[in-house]
């Protein structure tokens, strides 16, 4: 009896000790507090639970708050049934797994509405509820933002102006939009920056933001750029983009003038083209004058063509400030640079004795410095203003130019020149005062006469042979003097004289012309002889090499015959005399190798080291050339 009161104590105290577990226990529900997607993907929310007590006996379900924070159920489950609601059959689906205390809510193509706070209840067979909420956060990229600029002048002197404005659209978040100037954000600044904004909801909950910048801006603004850097949300991070850059147009008053005065060739020149440019730092740029020598012109750009020294002067460029109403000017010289011709002295011409001495000076006026350089018959002669001519010669004789430039600028130069006449008494040009030569008969010699002097020389010509009478076949000015030409058909030995003489003086040339009886007979040549500063010789016919070769042949093998038929001819007189007694034994001198009544047999003998020729007469007798 004791034994069973004391068990009904006992299992009295267990129910007891389970009922009071059971009043104290909770029901614990985890759940991330949020969770983001994409527009158009699923999202899937996880409950996590525990309970004290039998886990299979528990009730699960899953409610949606409403916009105005009413609970909508999408799903029941228990241990016997499970259940989505219809409204959601399509939307939504779940997946239980109640022995590992996890249910997993799947919310497929996510929409804008599907933003809200979803709640998971799990409640046990005792009675004891845990709750668990989770936020779901749905975005969206926006589209490329834009940016349009006013590009219409903007006046420092105005007050905020409307810079740009920036777009962007199709974002959800709202995205937020700061404006940039040179990579400094903008912030507002009371009347020196404002920002005005713009939001639009379209009715699918997407956003589009407008932002629209105002700037006092100052002179330096034209030099910036301007853009927007647009931010937005994604699943778990924050995105920033920009947009194009753009610049703006910025009007000012004008400080200050600008003249430039300038040539293509750099140094202004005579005869030069200039051009006159003005600039004022203004924009947009102001009217403008000109003013150059007395003279105002309502232009901003000048041409002066073919310039000269007389336009040198300072040119005056000027602008009125629109602001203070204040006339800026700018000034700059304008200098023309010039060579005047050149002055010689001695000028024209000059005539000088032979061996006196010259100095002739060259110079030209200029702005710059000068070099001057003397030149005769294209070759330099001499560097610097004078020109020193000593001990004077024939050669001396010629035009001397002076060429003057100027070194730092190319494009001027100028020159003058100074002919030089040498005054001298003549001088043929000759090896020797007697010219030797030897000439067949009846051959045409052709004797050239070539005379320096000045003034130019008289030349006449004149011969041993009284009746021959020597007349010039040419006269003509050679460029150092003059060249007389005669010719005539040798008939004899004979002695032809040039002489030339002018108020100075006088000088002559002798030509002794030695006549050949020709063994041979062959056709009348001509031969020209010019006493030239050489040492004297025959003159010689060149023929060509294969004519020379066949006709030294020819006369080779005549003279061998003629010198045979001699010696025989001489040897048979010879006998013929001994035999007569005309030439006695050891007898020396001459002897008689003609008889009187006979004809004269006549020999030339000739010496290599002689020009005379002796004629044996049968009578014995020496006989001049001039008596046969």
């Amino acid at each position: 009896m004791a034994l069973r009161k004391n068990a009904s104590v006992f299992v009295g105290l267990v129910m007891l000790s389970l009922v009071w577990k059971a009043a104290w226990a909770k029901v614990e529900v985890n759940m991330e507090d949020r969770v983001e997607v994409y527009l158009g993907n699923p999202a899937q929310i996880t409950c996590m639970f525990t309970v004290p007590v039998n886990t299979d006996d528990v009730i699960i379900q899953w409610y949606k708050l409403t916009k105005t924070k009413n609970r909508l159920r999408l799903y029941y489950g228990d241990r016997d049934m499970e259940t989505v609601d219809k409204p959601f059959q399509d939307k939504v689906s779940v997946m239980r797994s109640v022995n590992s205390g996890e249910v997993v809510l799947t919310i497929k193509d996510v929409v804008l509405e599907d933003e809200r706070e979803y709640i998971c209840q799990v409640n046990e067979s005792s009675g004891t509820i845990g709750v668990g909420r989770t936020s779901l956060k749905v975005f969206v990229a926006p589209d490329r933002s834009l940016i349009e600029g006013v590009y219409t002048g903007i006046s420092v002197e105005s007050s905020l102006s409307k810079i740009g404005r920036c777009v962007t659209e199709n974002g959800y978040p709202m995205p937020n939009i700061t404006w940039y100037r040179d990579q400094t954000p903008l912030q507002k600044k009371p009347n020196e920056v404002d920002v005005k904004s713009v939001v639009t909801q379209h009715p699918n909950g997407l956003y589009r933001v407008e932002s629209d910048l105002y700037l006092k801006v100052v002179k330096e603004d034209e030099r910036s750029v301007f853009y927007c850097e647009v931010s937005y949300f994604t699943p778990g991070r924050t995105m920033m983009t920009e947009t194009d850059k753009i610049k703006i147009t910025v009007f000012y008053p004008t400080t200050s003038v600008n003249v430039r005065v300038g040539s293509p060739k750099g140094l202004v020149k005579e005869g030069d083209t200039v051009e006159v440019r003005c600039h004022a730092d203004g924009k947009p740029e102001p009217p403008m004058t000109i003013t150059h020598n007395g003279v105002t012109l309502e232009q901003n750009f000048l041409v002066l063509s073919d310039v000269t020294r007389q336009v040198s002067g300072i040119i005056t460029c000027s602008a009125l400030n629109t602001e203070t109403f204040e006339e800026i000017s700018g000034n700059a010289e304008l200098f023309v640079h010039f060579l005047d011709p050149a002055v010689l002295s001695p000028k024209g011409s000059h005539v000088m004795k032979k061996g006196a001495d010259l100095n002739v000076t060259c110079n030209a006026l200029s702005s710059l410095n000068t070099h001057t350089e003397w030149f005769k018959k294209g070759k330099k002669v001499a560097d610097g203003h004078m020109l020193v001519l000593k001990d004077a010669g024939f050669e001396t004789t010629g035009t001397y130019v002076c060429e003057v430039t100027v070194p730092s600028l190319p494009g001027l130069r100028t020159n003058g020149s100074l002919h030089v006449i040498v005054q001298a008494a003549p001088e043929i040009q000759k090896s020797d005062d007697i010219i030797h030569l030897e000439k067949n008969t009846e051959e045409v010699v052709k004797l050239n006469c070539h005379v320096r002097g000045n003034p130019s020389p008289v030349i006449t010509w004149s011969s041993s042979d009284q009746s021959l009478i020597l007349k010039e076949e040419s006269h003509k000015q050679t460029e150092n003097g003059v060249l007389s030409v005669v010719s005539f058909t040798v008939s004899s030995d004979i002695m032809a004289y040039c002489n030339a003489s002018n108020n100075l003086g006088n000088d002559s040339v002798s030509f002794r012309i030695k006549a050949i009886v020709p063994t041979t007979v062959t056709a009348p040549s001509t031969t020209v002889a010019t006493p030239v500063s050489t040492p004297a010789m025959n003159p010689t016919r060149i023929n060509s090499p294969e004519k020379v070769k066949k006709e030294g042949s020819g006369v080779i093998i005549a003279v061998i015959i003629v010198c045979i038929l001699l010696l025989a001819i001489l040897g048979s007189v010879l006998y013929f005399l001994y035999k007569k007694g005309k030439i006695p034994c050891g007898r020396s001198g001459k002897q008689d190798l003609t008889k009187p009544g006979k004809d004269n047999i006549v020999v030339e003998m000739k010496s290599d080291n002689t020009e005379e020729a002796v004629l044996l007469g049968v009578n014995g007798d020496n006989k001049p050339p001039n008596d046969q």
